[in-house]
């Protein structure tokens, strides 16, 4: 309700600014213009980080964070922009500038874990996340969590945090992923099934865990294909996967005919999946 009176006054105090204090009324506009402009950059900055060419992003936020040093969301941008272009050296570099600014978040160590995890420091991911407090509880904290104590094969733990995880989000399909795939270096294969199967209930698209539920029932000797979502060269890829997962198994010939069903099936030359036959028959 103040808001009619507030733009009243404020446009009020404008025109008497113009008509006595020329200069003092500059500043006002371009205080103005600039944040109007700060807003289209805000919108600029999803754009860049979501649909952006990652070397675009990051030639865009290095030359706005070095014009604009005391923003901490452009040096945040930078980071992020940095580890989706793969430059995860750079980006752990970045992300440890933004950990150190007074205005710093839990959210920034979470994210200077996850950097420090893709460039395979986990000793120094591990550390920063203990340095988290429990009551931080989000998504991208248990998640990492879970893939740090699979990397010290604490499977109690790593169940206990991707379950939890999972919970956290409305899109749980890449951690159901990273669980199954846990399972499935465990050995565990009939989980490891459940999980994968369950991931594609969230993203049937997502291929990752398609090839990893091919494996894990190719694990147990199943060699007919699951009832999901593919397109004709997923398929192909697919039959190549089990075939070759037959015949570490030790069922070659069933292998054999999964290769060269795969060939069948490829819409163009399978090159990978011939090679492999060949090799097999000679």
């Amino acid at each position: 309700m103040r808001h009619p009176v507030f733009l009243t006054a404020a446009l009020a105090a404008s025109l008497g600014l113009a008509a006595c204090n020329q200069p003092r009324s500059d500043a006002e506009v371009q205080r103005a213009i600039k944040s109007v402009n700060v807003i289209d950059e805000s919108n600029l900055s999803d754009i860049m980080l979501t649909v952006g060419d990652p070397n675009e992003a990051v030639a865009y936020f290095q030359k706005s964070s070095s014009e604009n040093p005391d923003r901490l969301d452009l040096k945040r941008g930078l980071a992020k922009s940095l580890i989706r272009a793969g430059q995860t050296a750079q980006g752990v570099t970045v992300w440890e500038e933004v950990k150190a600014h007074p205005e710093a978040t839990l959210d920034d160590r979470v994210a200077l874990a996850d950097a420090l995890i893709r460039s395979n420091d986990w000793a120094r991911a591990e550390t920063e996340l203990n340095q988290i407090p429990p009551t931080h509880e989000t998504y991208e904290r248990y998640r990492l969590e879970a893939m740090v104590a699979d990397s010290k094969k604490d499977w109690k733990k790593a169940d206990s945090f991707y379950e939890i995880a999972a919970g956290l989000t409305t899109k749980p399909a890449g951690v159901l992923n990273n669980w199954g795939f846990s399972k499935l270096t465990r050995q565990e294969y009939g989980a490891a099934e459940k999980l994968f199967t369950q991931a594609l209930t969230y993203d049937p698209a997502l291929f990752t865990a398609k090839n990893n539920l091919v494996m894990a029932r190719g694990a147990q000797r199943k060699y007919d294909m699951p009832v999901i979502e593919m397109t004709q060269v997923e398929r192909a890829e697919l039959l190549y996967t089990l075939g070759l997962t037959a015949v570490k198994q030790g069922d070659v010939t069933v292998g054999k005919g999964l290769l060269q069903n795969a060939i069948d099936t490829h819409p163009q030359h399978f090159e990978a999946a011939v090679r492999s036959l060949e090799a097999l028959e000679s």
